[in-house]
């Protein structure tokens, strides 16, 4: 099952992809890996981005703990385990 929903200043559109067993959240940031973190706190993930616009937050209510945090060219995916 994919879902989008609309997050941060721009909305980015972020997927979320539900498994029995997984789930996997996956946005676009469009910034070099370098320039992004992220930090996880309860349920709730916060992503920094340093853009050409300067600094944007954005947080996301994720469904369960997190396992896995990867950026790549400037994709930002985490998964977690139900």
């Amino acid at each position: 099952m994919s879902t989008m929903q609309l997050s941060g200043e721009n909305e980015r559109i972020v997927r979320r992809y539900e498994y029995d067993d997984s789930w996997v959240f996956v946005t676009d940031l469009q910034v070099a890996d370098e320039d992004v973190s992220v930090d996880v706190v309860g349920s709730t993930a916060i992503v920094v981005a340093d853009t050409d616009e300067g600094v944007s937050e954005a947080e996301f209510e994720l469904p369960g703990a997190e396992t896995s945090i990867t950026t790549n060219n400037g994709v930002l995916t985490i998964t977690g385990d139900r």
